[in-house]
């Protein structure tokens, strides 16, 4: 039982989300693999919501590498890398992973956020009580909270704004621990300024982590992210993060960098000592996604001919979107109750397309948030943006 006043509580403040068009709700998929054209409660969607940005999710080959795994590995790694938990499939993952980012060492993590607090509380602490993380303003949650755990002062700049940055370092007493930034802002989807910032952070004697979740895969020549986008050396940044759950399709995250990094977070990143390791078989699942990645550049080609697509055919019907370099392209509608309401009509007509609201994004900046993959259709496109030309023309 609930202690006696937590209840009415608790019931007052989701009232007040709720009134303020807050509340959110999980809206249930079919158990079917995840693709464009879903089964919904009333009649099938096309689903706009995913980050499966080549739509590997639904490859069979990889579904096959994981059931191939399950018959050698079992179902479960069975405790912590440091224990039990790491075999030879999580070895060889971080092998590729390191040769993929062209860094001395990767290191398995079970989730981005998990990933990222690893990374801010060991470089954090290494300054011990009174360390400084600067961080952008439109950092994702794990960044910021990653901060928060480590009991670091979090100074944050403009978004995107490296003279900002630069300002603020020059105004503290000495070098923050690390500054940090998402490398695509995954509700913007616009990319962060990596050359500036990498050349402030060498001129300061600063270490630059780099969460590339929605950049890896997408961007840059080969698929490796928003250091191969800029054409940046590997080295010009201390900590990548990755994830498996965005373009590669699965789930679970890693860290590359250099040889004396890895092995720091090995020994000191608490996420990565006590939680237990990834599935074998999952990790078998992501070294076929990251093969098929490597080898198959088609899937990354027609995701960015579907993004060229939504661009042309959205100026075409007048629709203002920030038009991104990246499959996430937001419609900034301001009122939260508006957008909620957008999104629901949107559902109601066949579209899934998430409403993104405070606190995830800062106030006044509510956003219909549609995400492309490489496994939507033209047609598909062009009339999720008919119906939404036809829904705001009559707001």
């Amino acid at each position: 039982m609930a202690p006696e006043g937590l209840t009415p509580r608790l019931r007052e403040l989701l009232s007040a989300q709720r009134d303020a068009g807050l509340f959110r709700r999980r809206r249930r998929r079919a158990g079917t693999v995840q693709q464009p054209r879903l089964a919904g409660r009333d009649q099938p969607v096309i689903n706009f919501a995913s980050n499966d940005y080549l739509g590997l999710s639904a490859d069979a080959r990889i579904a096959q590498a994981m059931s191939d795994a399950l018959r050698d590995y079992g179902a479960g790694a069975g405790a912590a890398e440091l224990v039990s938990g790491h075999t030879e499939a999580h070895a060889a993952l971080e092998r590729e992973l390191a040769e993929f980012c062209g860094t001395g060492r990767a290191l398995l993590f079970s989730t981005g956020y998990m990933a990222n607090l690893g990374v801010i509380a060991t470089l954090a602490g290494l300054d011990g009580r009174g360390a400084v993380v600067a961080q952008d303003r439109l950092n994702h949650a794990s960044l910021i909270d990653g901060a928060v755990l480590a009991r670091a002062r979090l100074i944050r700049y403009r978004h995107a704004d490296a003279d900002d940055l630069r300002r603020r370092l020059q105004a503290l007493p000495r070098p923050p621990a690390l500054v940090a930034t998402d490398g695509v802002f995954s509700m913007d989807g616009d990319i962060a300024p990596l050359p500036a910032l990498s050349a402030i952070c060498k001129e300061a004697g600063v270490p630059l982590m780099i969460d590339d979740a929605h950049g890896l895969g997408v961007l840059g020549d080969t698929g490796r992210g928003t250091l191969e986008h800029y054409h940046l050396d590997p080295g010009d940044v201390a900590a990548r993060v990755g994830t498996f759950g965005k373009a590669l399709g699965l789930f679970g995250a890693f860290v590359a960098g250099g040889e004396a990094l890895i092995e720091t977070l090995i020994q000191r990143a608490r996420s990565y000592l006590y939680t237990t390791a990834l599935p074998p078989a999952l990790v078998c699942g992501v070294r076929e996604s990251l093969r098929i990645l490597r080898e198959e550049p088609q899937h990354r080609r027609r995701l960015h001919g579907n993004i060229r697509h939504f661009h042309q055919q959205a100026v075409n019907r007048h629709l203002s979107f920030a038009m991104t370099a990246t499959p996430i392209q937001p419609l900034i509608i301001g009122d939260a109750r508006k957008t909620a309401a957008l999104s629901d009509a949107l559902l109601a007509r066949g579209y899934w397309v998430p409403a993104i609201r405070p606190p995830t994004v800062p106030e006044g900046s509510a956003r219909l948030r549609v995400s492309l993959t490489a496994a939507h259709s033209a047609a598909a496109i062009d009339a999720l943006l008919d119906t939404l030309a036809e829904l705001l023309e009559r707001t």
